[in-house]
């Protein structure tokens, strides 16, 4: 598995971790009660930042394992890496527009911040997932 692809199975499974953790706080923190009540950004913020922390940790310990198997490998990349990474970012960036348009549909008719942010937050996580998986699948099956 080449750099560039354990990169992005690390970001795919810390993402999906990340968004079950959230969901479960947030969840918890209501606690039965009305979710715009959470106090959410908190949370949110801890949630990126931890995906960002747990990426970068997770990347740099599956890429000393990698160096330990293959250490001529590690760390190299080419044109093929460079398209299948410009390939994922487009899949993920539609996935970007799709959110946007749906948290500017949620600020018309003015949903209450915590269903706009929440929107914006699972957008992001969404085209994350989306560009990694399409990246993943373009690893195994090619591009063509």
């Amino acid at each position: 598995m080449v750099y560039e692809e354990r990169n992005t199975w690390a970001s795919m499974v810390v993402t999906v971790v990340v968004l079950i953790a959230y969901v479960v706080i947030v969840l918890q923190r209501a606690g039965g009660g009305p979710l715009t009540e959470v106090l959410w950004w908190p949370i949110m913020l801890g949630a990126i930042v931890g995906a960002i922390v747990l990426t970068i940790v997770v990347s740099i310990l599956w890429g000393i394992l990698a160096g330990m198997r293959d250490p001529d490998g590690v760390g190299q990349s080419d044109q093929r890496d460079r398209d299948i990474a410009r390939f994922g970012d487009r899949v993920g960036q539609s996935f970007m527009v799709a959110a946007g348009l749906g948290v500017l549909a949620l600020c018309a008719i003015q949903a209450h911040w915590f269903w706009i942010a929440n929107a914006m937050f699972f957008g992001f996580a969404l085209a994350s997932l989306a560009g990694s998986l399409a990246r993943v699948v373009a690893y195994r099956r090619g591009l063509a």
